[in-house]
């Protein structure tokens, strides 16, 4: 009945779809979302870089540069959301004291996220990279799981940490 109700309202209404990380304790988390969302941003700046090389830009080139500037600003939340997401739900106390830098990092990738999204500009997405990087192998060792560091096997083919899981 209840389900009805919202629906009809919704109907009426125009309800925003909204979508969140549950605030159930789950203990799914990764930042690997974060990281590929920074390769997205790097690979986009390199995109958009070529288009620098033209004289002219065609209405096709127009939508083109438009679709990587706006590919560029949503990985640039989505890397701020997912980090978000990791600090605010899974670091607790043990893990600050373990890691003081925690807080001061987190608060380094908003802002690098922020910059990198304002421009299109290379060493402002691989900054960021590297504080994601950081961030992704504080987050393995507090679960006590050994890291390694390779390049990624797509463009931008930037080296990401990942943890090293015994099979």
């Amino acid at each position: 009945m209840l389900f009805k109700l919202v629906s009809a309202m919704d109907k009426t209404l125009s309800f925003s779809p909204v979508s969140a990380h549950c605030d159930i304790p789950c203990k799914i988390y990764d930042p690997i979302s974060a990281q590929l969302a920074v390769l997205t941003m790097i690979r986009m700046v390199d995109l958009l870089d070529e288009f620098g090389c033209k004289d002219s830009f065609s209405l096709s080139d127009q939508a083109q540069f438009s679709r990587l500037i706006t590919e560029k600003e949503v990985h640039g939340l989505k890397v701020k959301e997912e980090i978000r997401v990791i600090w605010g739900d899974y670091i607790k106390q043990p893990q600050l004291e373990q890691f003081p830098e925690l807080h001061e990092l987190t608060h380094s990738i908003m802002l690098a996220a922020s910059k990198a999204k304002q421009n299109i500009d290379k060493a402002a997405t691989l900054d960021l990279l590297v504080k994601v990087n950081r961030f992704a192998e504080i987050f393995w060792a507090t679960k006590g799981i050994t890291t390694f560091t390779a390049t990624s096997p797509y463009p931008p083919a930037q080296q990401l940490i990942y943890p090293k899981l015994d099979c």
